[in-house]
């Protein structure tokens, strides 16, 4: 009984020393973390997507507090009214930013683009990817799987049953960039939404070469070229037989739209044109 009770009370006496060297420890190598820190996480909208380039809200807030100012620093979901709040809070400039959106680039529904063979393997983007080139001919173009939907925190992405393809819903994306990261046919991209949700882009990512391109989806930009050659402000490059909007340089005047022989380029949210209204009515 002797042998027990000191076997325990050695213990309990280790124990404390081991409390007491810790606490100890502890202090000297003690990080103290500014309080701005949280304070400035509490104003984030706290969705940790990763639209920020950080890895949570957290980092980023981390972030904020310890820069000089904060013009590399953006949270797309909370948009300039919470960079603004931060900004206050921290005595800072806040960056101002346009408004960005995600745009899918594919055009190529079913009805333009005719499906040779069915891929009969888990329903996924990537796995599918990673097996062949897809269902049509073009190996450009959207799986149509849907792995794009999921990554979604906000709800902002839909599968089309009818035409086969995501939808962006413009008022729920807050371009935090999931999608773009999630496709592994890079057809997302990040736009800005322009003045009055209008926007010129072109939706299609297919880089054969022109009559190729035609015959395996009738909406691929086909690389002629016209949409460069119209417009006025040099916004339009061609590269790898297809054409790109640098939305930087667009002024939306929507002359290559009118020019392009496959409708490859979308112009989103503009006013039908009054005859085009009719037409549309009559029918």
């Amino acid at each position: 009984m002797g042998v027990l009770a000191y076997t325990i009370i050695t213990l309990c006496v280790l124990g404390v020393l081991c409390a007491v060297v810790l606490y100890f420890v502890a202090q000297k190598f003690k990080v103290y973390e500014d309080q701005r820190i949280d304070e400035v996480e509490r104003i984030l909208p706290g969705a940790n997507c990763g639209g920020c380039g950080y890895a949570g809200c957290h980092s980023f807030a981390s972030t904020a507090v310890k820069a000089d100012d904060l013009s590399g620093l953006f949270c797309p979901v909370g948009g300039e009214d919470t960079m603004k709040r931060i900004a206050d809070m921290l005595g800072k400039v806040a960056p101002v930013r346009e408004p960005m959106v995600a745009v899918l680039r594919c055009n190529g529904s079913c009805a333009v683009r005719e499906r040779r063979n069915e891929y009969d393997g888990a329903q996924s983007c990537a796995v599918e990817a990673a097996l062949y080139a897809g269902e049509t001919g073009c190996s450009f173009g959207c799986l149509g799987k849907g792995d794009c939907v999921s990554a979604c925190a906000f709800g902002a992405l839909h599968m089309d049953a009818e035409t086969g393809l995501p939808v962006v819903d413009q008022d729920k994306c807050t371009a935090c960039g999931a999608c773009v990261a999630k496709c592994p046919k890079m057809l997302f991209e990040l736009r800005r939404k322009g003045p009055k949700d209008r926007r010129v882009y072109v939706a299609c990512m297919n880089r054969d070469k022109g009559a190729v391109a035609k015959r395996n989806c009738g909406a691929a930009c086909i690389g002629c070229g016209k949409c460069v050659k119209t417009c006025p402000f040099g916004a339009i490059t061609l590269s790898n037989n297809v054409a790109y909007i640098d939305f930087n340089k667009c002024r939306l005047c929507r002359k290559c739209v009118a020019e392009c022989p496959t409708g490859a380029i979308h112009a989103v949210n503009f006013p039908v044109p009054a005859q085009n209204a009719e037409a549309a009515t009559e029918a």
